[in-house]
């Protein structure tokens, strides 16, 4: 049993009803899937890089897109025709195709990508749009007093 009811919380608060959802779905989402590995880094205060260990893929073979705050790796690998009186006898290296996906926060978005000797390197960034980042309000001395523009006796 890995649910866990998320209903108290929905009650208790307004506007999160997006992360309590991504939290449902990532309870069971990536449960069995385990190819290929990858790391996820953070290289700087804002800054991230999602590594894929996609050994024997070419970068035609790979594809890296976003969609609606996710992430989505794919790899499809041509299977090669086999060559007449050539016979595998031990298939150790995955070649079968994949696709993973990582939900990104609100403002992070994908810099660039790389592959470098089998590894993807996909680099984040979460860039916080000038309204939303914290400003210091200065208090005044002087605050103006409140008047009082009409009042009656009882």
């Amino acid at each position: 049993m890995r649910h866990f009811d998320l209903t108290p919380l929905y009650r208790q608060t307004v506007g999160f009803d997006r992360l309590f959802n991504m939290l449902d779905q990532a309870s069971g989402f990536e449960t069995s899937q385990s190819y290929p590995p990858y790391n996820i880094e953070r290289t700087g205060e804002n800054a991230y890089r999602v590594t894929l260990a996609v050994a024997g893929f070419s970068r035609d073979e790979l594809s890296v897109e976003t969609k609606e705050n996710t992430l989505s790796i794919k790899g499809s690998k041509e299977q090669p025709q086999s060559a007449e009186g050539r016979d595998v006898l031990h298939q150790g290296i995955a070649a079968r195709a994949f696709e993973r996906r990582f939900q990104l926060a609100d403002h992070v978005v994908v810099t660039g990508a790389s592959l470098v000797n089998g590894l993807l390197h996909v680099d984040l960034v979460r860039e916080i749009p000038e309204a939303q980042k914290p400003r210091r309000i200065e208090i005044g001395v002087n605050a103006p007093a409140a008047t009082i523009v009409e009042s009656k006796a009882a």
